[in-house]
């Protein structure tokens, strides 16, 4: 089995999804560090098992808010 079957078996696994709207993503054996999501047209997520993914996460978790405060904070002297 190719990496590509490997992924593709792991995404259609239940159990690598999480959530009440199966949001959340985590496979090992998915090489990938972007997927789309369980229904495909609703975009993509991130592969929280994927070390880049992890990485993603964080970053969007501390640098969207420090991009609002620092947007804000160049704003505010207008």
């Amino acid at each position: 089995m190719d990496q590509h079957a490997i992924n593709e078996a792991e995404w259609k696994k239940p159990e690598n999804w999480s959530g009440s709207r199966r949001l959340f993503y985590f496979s090992k054996k998915d090489s990938r560090t972007w997927v789309p999501k369980s229904i495909p047209w609703m975009g993509w997520t991130v592969n929280l098992a994927h070390p880049a993914g992890a990485c993603w996460l964080l970053g969007f978790i501390i640098g969207l808010p420090l991009f609002i405060i620092a947007l804000m904070a160049l704003t505010h002297g207008k």
